[in-house]
């Protein structure tokens, strides 16, 4: 702040506000009030400002808020602006038909509610009533920062209407078109029109207040019988017309009390004040009096004259009077003083001279006099001057804006295109309408373009300019210099047109200066400029030497003898400037741009200047040898020039704390607009292209002392040293920083995509920077911002803000303050970082890697954070190798640099223990997993890891990173080196399981079952089998993968037993064809584990269902309804040798077999035991396989012949597709050849099966055989003979119990009579009897007489069946004579 308060208020510098918009968008409103035809002259085009009451007021809704006009011919255009808030609508163009506006017929005035605007045309008049910004907005406390503006509605004004407007009577006395005019509002309201008649005299129009009704009232002057002179009192009779004398070239008007005074300076040079009410001339002045060269006779041209007046309370009424003649100009400023009776007197104050230039306007103020001038080269003068307090009658200089070059030099390494395009769209030469226009008529007529972006019209001017150069060729060949000349002809053409339409839209109209805040404001024909104090550094450079004429005007410094020093020093550095040509310029920019010596160039711009500008030199060497101490003048200009803090301005107590909120919401809005911004940093752009000048001429003026060292240090070696060693660097790095400033004022910001925004929220999220990137609210299309502007936008105003004092909004100070803070916030030497961080944050990433690149070989601080900021750069690049090298190079400074110690800050306290190395790099480490670059992850985890020597959870963490992109990249051997050396167990264990499932789910089963697993056998095998147990089987292959592990490690037992279990578990999980194929390749593979290990160890341990196959991830605490089960839980456990094993292969087998003869069956014979698999197999006609499995496991093959019986029974009975079907099961059985005479159905096949199944399997006591007789006469099936012949030699006798069980009487009395037959001899082989009965020999077999017995009864109880019953009875009868007589002699043989 104590350099800011070295700006001057003695000089002040030029700002161009640009509005870069190629097209100004005015709303159109046409006003016809009938007047017939157009009349009068058109007069020179005029400008204005009005700034409101309160613009100076914190809390105001107007505060920094103006509107200017300018009038052209029969239009007028105005528009509001604000330095605070982007007003919307605030431009609008009125048309007045057939009419001409008035020199001074434009006012606007403020009342309580409402905004007047009077306007005066030289046909009519017109009052426009807007509303106050107070009035418009719901809340005096305005936060938006969009506002609607004054004009917002004033397309729906009605300005036909009588009440504001009228036209101009014929009865008013004017003779003639109006030559002046002056139009103010009463304090009554009414709306005054002065207008000077051609013939001389006053006329003055008056509308009634806009909120009553009446008629517009007209008064003409005219001189009355009293006058008062400056000599006194004088009674006079003037009657009659007015002369020609008396026509006002200027008026001016000031409200005193309840009257107007109508103050008019004539053509006779005379300055009359007329009294409104009185309607009389108060007071009459010969001015040619104060001009002493003039006296007498002499009359001059008065077509320069002008009159302004100011108020204030310490002066009262003042006027300035600008007289202009061929030999000189000079302002009077007069006082108006009332005397006694109400009679009045003008005061002389002050004469100012002035130069011979043309007045284009000026403007007083209660202590200074503005003056806005053009010279013969039609360069716009602007000068100021104190009339109270400057005795000299020195004028002090206004810096204005220079003009583009009129060349642009194009070195021999140069493209024209791109130099020419470099400077037309620089952002602080040409606007883009005068681009546009210079375009527009390059093209010849083309389409015209409209509401272009600065992008497109820079296309448009590239294609029109090289489309001209081609349709010029005729040559088919060229040479590249040729070709280059035709470049830079064409370009230098359309580059003049250029020049010509910036020259009009800079032409000066008009100067304001607000008496509420200082402000001061060119009004030019195509844009406003803003006057800003000079600094004190500045103003010597920039001033003329005839203005710098003592060491008072030396503001560096206290001491006279280096202030007389510094001033030496300046002249010979305007000497330097002015010899300094374009290429000696350009010399020592190419060498900031391209990082060589500064110094160096300084030497080569020296040798040329001594060979080409002798005389120059040879006056500074003379200016030289008066300098007494050079080192100490050279030294007081470095410290101005050094914007270097000991500190971050930002840092600390902000001027804002502790205000209200209403106060600190206005203070946030302050030069917030769009048109502030561009001010600002135009503003630093342009002090920074200053003093860079400054800096190369101060360079090479002390090249130029080493150089002449003794002649100019006589005895001096201690200066020359220090000449050497500190200032002439110090000169490089200041001059290194302002170009950096210069650069970044100028280079514009770049637009970028949604998708690049994304991106970048999310790394400043992962950085923790910045929850959402600011956004640049201002940013239009039509209006390209510098990323200066970004800057200020986004992050510096409010830095800034917080640091002022604004509770008065003084523009002297309020821009000083501002400017100077910005500079320092961007001064590359300063520890604040916000710069580079908001180039960052907004994804300039191109703007801010040439940013780096230009502070990178000299500046000393925040090297860390630039070293961070340009791998940001690469990283958006897609330079992900560059971008570690210069993350890895910023690691040191991580305890240095306030950036990156906000970058590592820690989160919480456990964090807070660890180093801030390794903060920082964790932050780089997800940053670049959020880019996706894991093999640089994993480089720089490895160079993190050294610096975690002592830190087992850094070092656990950084493993872990390294193994988990290892494993994504697929590195599987380094992942899992990286998995072994982590030092944390549990950690180990994550990875070892991220490993397994990872190789697992890309097949890589050899990598996974290869690694050694040193100390970690148990773990792999314990994560495999809780990985197997809890996912799906089908899905996962962990079983598959244990079973691979135990073989590679030679261990058969625990191969067979995950075998094992994966069968059992396919059996009761997965009951599908592919389940049981799998259970049946398990049992195998089991089996052949088993059998690989000697037969003592040949056996498992298997546990029991239902322990161990609980639910995934079960507690071990709680049962399933999550209660605490009552007792432990007990586990059984089972020994599965290799015949129990081979018993399971045989019934998993059986299922297969089923499954794939009846698909559907699969669901239910996955877990089947072998007794159920019996019964399916027979229902599925698989009777071999049910035989088999009866066989394997001992169980009874009755089920299989009551199943096979009943086949036959349904295939005794069925039809043809019960036949068909039959053939289907039948050819799973094995059948015996036999060869048949005759075509076999179905059905004898079938009863052949169970033929052969019968004569395979005999059962004692022929219970098959008894099984199936059962079943067909349960089934009332006739039994087939050769069943009944089988059954007969076996057990006849339960065959007899079964006719009797099913009641076939007649069947069992002919098996009885057959039997005893058998028994007597008769076809005893049919019944397998051996030995029958004979009357020599006793039978070995029996009857069996309980079931004929029961025979006997049953058929004694038929009645039907007496002679079955006497039959039977006569066999018996046979058999007992027979056994009798066999007895009686066997008897009497052994007495």
């Amino acid at each position: 702040m104590a350099a800011a308060a070295a700006a001057l208020e003695r000089s002040f510098m030029e700002v161009c506000g640009f509005e870069r918009e190629s097209v100004r968008r005015f709303r159109d409103v046409t006003v016809n009030t009938g007047v017939p035809l157009p009349g009068g002259l058109r007069f020179p085009d005029s400008a204005g400002a009005f700034h409101y009451e309160e613009s100076g007021k914190l809390l105001s809704v107007t505060s920094n808020r103006f509107i200017h006009w300018s009038t052209s011919g029969d239009s007028l255009q105005l528009m509001e602006q604000s330095l605070d808030a982007n007003l919307l609508n605030n431009a609008v163009r009125l048309r007045f038909t057939n009419c001409t506006l008035l020199p001074g017929g434009v006012a606007i005035h403020e009342t309580l509610n409402h905004v007047i605007i009077l306007i005066c045309t030289n046909q009519s008049v017109y009052r426009l009533v807007l509303p106050h910004p107070t009035r418009m907005y719901r809340s005096e406390l305005v936060t938006e920062l969009h506002l609607q503006s004054v004009f917002t509605d004033v397309g729906k004004l009605s300005l036909q209407d009588s009440a504001h407007s009228a036209i101009i009577p014929s009865s008013a006395g004017l003779t003639g078109t109006p030559s002046m005019s002056a139009v103010w509002l009463s304090h009554q309201g009414h709306a005054h029109y002065a207008l000077a008649s051609p013939s001389g005299g006053i006329v003055v129009l008056t509308l009634q207040p806009h909120d009553t009704r009446g008629a517009m009232a007209v008064v003409e002057l005219k001189r009355s019988s009293v006058m008062k002179r400056i000599s006194g009192w004088m009674p006079t009779a003037i009657r009659g017309e007015h002369s020609a004398a008396d026509l006002a070239v200027s008026l001016a008007v000031r409200e005193v009390e309840d009257d107007s005074f109508i103050f008019a300076l004539c053509q006779d040079h005379r300055l009359r004040m007329w009294s409104l009410r009185e309607q009389t001339c108060l007071l009459e002045l010969d001015m040619l009096e104060h001009m002493p060269a003039t006296k007498g006779p002499t009359r001059v041209s008065t077509l320069g004259h002008r009159l302004r007046l100011t108020v204030s309370a310490s002066t009262g009424l003042l006027l300035c009077v600008y007289l202009s003649t061929p030999e000189q100009a000079q302002f009077t400023v007069l006082q108006l003083v009332a005397t006694d009776n109400n009679r009045y007197n003008l005061e002389h104050m002050s004469t100012l001279n002035s130069t011979q230039e043309t007045l284009v306007d000026f403007q007083l103020t209660s202590t200074d006099v503005w003056a806005l001038l053009v010279d013969e080269s039609n360069t716009t003068v602007v000068k100021y001057i104190n009339f109270q307090h400057n005795c000299a009658a020195q004028w002090n200089q206004v810096f204005v804006q220079p003009p583009p070059e009129e060349e642009v030099h194009v070195e021999v390494d140069q493209d024209p295109r791109e130099t020419y395009l470099d400077v037309l769209f620089n952002p602080m030469k040409f606007t883009a309408s005068a681009i546009l226009k210079a375009l527009q008529i390059y093209r010849r007529g083309s389409d015209r373009l409209t509401d272009v972006s600065w992008d497109t019209l820079k296309k448009e001017v590239t294609v029109s300019v090289e489309t001209e150069l081609q349709s010029s060729i005729t040559e088919f060949e060229f040479s590249q210099e040729e070709y280059r000349q035709l470049q830079v002809e064409f370009w230098s053409k359309f580059y003049s047109v250029c020049l010509q339409y910036q020259e009009s839209v800079s032409t000066p109209l008009g100067l304001s200066v607000s008496c509420h805040t200082g402000l001061v404001c060119l009004l030019k024909k195509g844009l406003i400029s803003f006057l800003l104090p000079c600094f004190a550094v500045d103003h010597l450079y920039l001033c003329s030497d005839q203005f710098l004429f003592s060491e008072e005007e030396t503001p560096v410094t206290e001491d006279p003898e280096v202030a007389r020093d510094v001033l030496q020093l300046v002249h010979c550095l305007h000497l330097i400037s002015e010899a300094v040509s374009g290429p000696m310029a350009h010399e020592m920019e190419k060498a900031l741009e391209h990082l060589e010596s500064p110094a160096r160039a300084a030497e080569v711009i020296l040798e040329k200047l001594l060979s080409d500008s002798d005389d120059v030199m040879d006056d500074i060497q003379n200016i030289l040898h008066d300098i007494r101490n050079p080192t100490a003048a050279m030294t007081v200009l470095q410290r101005e020039l050094d914007l270097e803090t000991d500190g971050d301005i930002t840092e600390g107590a902000t001027v804002t704390h502790g205000l209200n909120l209403n106060t600190r919401i206005s203070v946030s809005q302050l030069y917030g607009s769009s048109v502030a911004v561009s001010l600002v940093c135009q503003a630093v752009a342009r002090i920074a292209m200053t003093r860079a000048q400054l800096c190369r001429d101060m360079l090479v003026l002390q090249k130029l002392f080493v150089r002449c060292g003794d002649n100019v240090f006589p005895g001096g070696g201690a200066h020359l040293l220090q000449l050497q060693q500190d200032l002439i660097p110090r000169s490089v790095q200041l001059l290194s920083s302002y170009h950096v400033l210069q650069h970044v004022s100028q280079s514009l910001a770049s637009s970028v995509p949604v998708d690049i925004i994304d991106a970048n929220l999310q790394h400043l999220t992962v950085l923790e920077l910045r929850d959402t990137p600011p956004l640049s609210s201002n940013m239009s299309v039509l209006s390209p911002q510098t990323v200066l502007e970004l800057f200020y936008q986004t992050v510096a105003r409010k830095l800034i803000i917080c640091q002022m004092d604004c509770e008065q909004l003084v523009w002297s100070h309020m821009i000083s303050s501002m400017v100077h803070l910005l500079a320092q916030l961007l001064w590359p030497s300063n520890p604040g970082f916000q710069f580079p961080e908001c180039l960052m944050t907004n994804c300039q990433y191109t703007q801010l890697q040439e940013y780096v690149r230009l502070i990178g070989p000299w500046c000393q601080v925040n090297i860390g954070s630039c070293r961070f900021m340009l791998g940001q750069c690469y990283l958006a690049n897609g330079e992900g190798h560059k971008a570690l090298q210069c993350f890895q190079e910023a690691v040191t400074e991580v305890e240095k640099e306030e950036f990156l110690m906000r970058l590592t800050g820690p989160e919480d306290e456990e964090v807070a223990a660890s180093s801030q190395r390794l903060q920082y790099y964790n932050k780089v480490l997800r940053l670049l997993e959020d880019v996706g670059l894991p093999e640089l992850v994993i480089q720089l985890s490895s160079l993190a890891i050294t610096e975690a020597v002592n830190d087992v959870s850094s070092q656990a963490a950084l493993w872990t990173r390294i193994f988990k992109h290892h494993l994504d990249l697929g590195h599987n051997s380094e992942a899992y080196e990286a998995l072994s050396q982590n030092p944390d167990n549990s950690m180990q264990l994550d990875c070892l399981r991220q490993l397994v499932v990872v190789l697992c789910e890309r097949s890589q089963l050899q990598d996974l079952v290869q690694f050694s697993y040193v100390n970690l056998h148990d773990e792999v095998v314990g994560i495999i089998e809780s990985r197997a147990r809890g996912l799906d089987l089908l899905t996962h292959n962990y079983y598959e993968l244990l079973y691979a592990f135990h073989i590679n490690r030679h261990n058969y037992r625990k191969a067979g037993t995950v075998m094992c279990e994966l069968a059992m578990r396919l059996g009761r999980e997965v009951r599908t064809l592919l389940g049981l194929q799998k259970q049946v390749n398990c049992y195998l593979a089991a089996l052949n584990c088993l059998r690989l290990i000697r037969p003592e160890y040949a056996w498992i341990v298997q546990p029991a269902c239902g322990t161990m196959y609980e639910r995934a991830g079960a507690s071990p605490k709680r049962n399933s309804d999550g209660e605490f089960p009552s007792e432990p839980v007990k586990r059984q456990v089972d020994i599965l040798e290799l015949k129990d094993l081979e018993k399971e292969y045989f019934l998993s087998c059986s299922r297969l077999t089923l499954a794939q003869h009846h698909p559907p069956s699969a669901a239910i014979a996955g877990s089947a035991s072998a007794v159920e698999m019996v019964s399916l197999l027979v229902q599925s006609g698989l009777f071999d396989s049910a035989v088999s499995l009866c066989l394997t496991f001992d169980l009874n093959l009755s089920p299989v012949f009551e199943g096979l019986s009943f086949k036959c029974i349904r295939l005794q009975f069925g039809g043809e597709e019960s036949q068909n079907e039959a053939w289907s099961w039948l050819a799973n059985n094995q059948l015996s050849s036999v060869v048949n005479t005759k075509e076999s159905s179905a059905t004898d096949e079938a009863w052949r099966l169970l033929s052969s199944y019968l004569d395979r399997f005999p059962c004692p006591n022929a219970g098959f055989h008894r099984c199936v007789l059962s079943k067909l006469l349960s089934h009332g099936v006739p039994l087939p003979d050769w069943l009944v012949k089988s059954y007969k030699a076996v057990d006849a006798s339960s065959l007899l119990r079964l006719y009797l069980n099913f009641d076939l009487l007649d069947t069992a009395s002919d098996l009885v009579i057959d039997y005893v037959d058998a028994v007597l001899g008769r076809g005893h082989a049919d019944f397998g009897i051996e030995r029958p009965l004979s009357a020599t020999s006793l039978s070995g077999a029996w009857l069996p007489y309980t079931s004929i017995d029961q025979l006997l009864q049953k058929l004694a109880d038929t009645q039907t069946s007496s002679r079955v019953y006497n039959k039977v009875r006569d066999k018996l009868d046979e058999y007992h004579h027979l056994l009798a007589a066999s007895t009686h002699r066997r008897l009497a043989c052994q007495s």
